[in-house]
C-alpha cells in the first residue's frame, strides 16, 4: 500500500469515527482543554459504558489520545489530538488576563505565558502552586533554542495572583486537580523538568506552542 493510500485510509477511519452526535460532541468538548472520562462522562450525561464505547472508537481512530495523571495516577485525561477533524464555530472567551499555572512554576506555565505576549493583546502571567526557586535552565534553553523571550521574573505563588476575570489554564496535571473549580481550563502536558533533557522540553513546547495558538484567536480583552 503506497502512502498516499495510507494516508487516505488514517482519513477515512477518522472521518467515520465522527459520523455520530456524541462523538462530535467529545471532541467538542476537548477542543479547548483536556479532561477526564468521569467529566466528559457528566458534561455530556453519557452513561459510562456508552462513554467507553465512544472514546475507544475516537482512540483507535487517533483522533484522541490518553495520558494517565501525573498527580493522581488513578486518573487519566483524554486529549484532541485530531484538532482540525471537524469545522467547529468556537465561542469567544472575555478575559482581563490569562495566567498559566503549573506546579513549580519553572517550565511549562513560564513558556506558556512567553508564548502568549507573542500572540496575543490579552495580558498573560504565569504562577506555581509550589513554586520553585528559579526558571529551570531547561526551560530557558528551550526558549532560546526557540526564539522565545521569557516574561521574567522568578517563579511566584498562585495563591493572591488570580483576580476575577482572569481565564486561569493550568498546564499541568498536579496544579489542576489541587485548585478544582479555580482553573478555567486544564491542558495535560508533561512535565520536562522530570526528564531533563531537551527532547522533553522542545516536546512541551511544542505542545504548548500548538494550543497557544488554537486558545489566542478566541480569546478577547474584557
Amino acid at each position: 500500500m503506497s502512502i498516499e493510500q495510507v494516508d487516505l485510509v488514517t482519513r477515512a477511519r477518522r472521518h467515520a469515527a465522527l459520523a455520530d452526535v456524541a462523538r462530535l460532541a467529545v471532541v467538542d468538548a476537548l477542543a479547548l482543554g483536556d479532561r477526564s472520562p468521569g467529566e466528559l462522562q457528566a458534561a455530556l450525561d453519557l452513561p459510562s459504558n456508552l462513554m467507553a464505547h465512544h472514546l475507544k472508537v475516537l482512540e483507535s481512530a487517533g483522533t484522541v489520545t490518553r495520558r494517565r495523571s501525573e498527580g493522581d495516577r488513578r486518573r487519566t485525561y483524554l486529549t484532541l489530538t485530531d484538532r482540525i477533524a471537524v469545522d467547529r464555530v468556537s465561542p469567544s472567551i472575555d478575559a482581563a488576563r490569562v495566567v498559566f499555572v503549573c506546579t513549580a512554576n519553572s517550565a511549562r506555565s513560564q513558556l506558556a505565558a512567553a508564548m502568549w505576549a507573542g500572540v496575543s493583546d490579552v495580558p498573560a502571567a504565569s504562577a506555581g502552586t509550589q513554586p520553585a526557586d528559579r526558571v529551570a535552565p531547561g526551560a530557558v534553553a528551550a526558549a532560546e533554542r526557540h526564539d522565545l523571550r521569557l516574561l521574567g521574573g522568578d517563579p511566584r505563588p498562585f495563591a493572591g495572583l488570580s483576580a476575577d476575570g482572569d481565564l486561569v489554564v493550568a498546564v499541568c496535571d498536579n496544579a489542576y486537580e489541587e485548585l478544582g473549580s479555580a482553573i478555567d481550563l486544564h491542558w495535560s502536558i508533561p512535565d520536562p523538568v522530570r526528564a531533563g533533557d531537551d527532547e522533553a522540553f522542545d516536546a512541551a513546547y511544542d505542545e504548548l506552542d500548538r494550543r497557544v495558538a488554537v486558545l489566542a484567536p478566541l480569546v478577547s480583552i474584557s
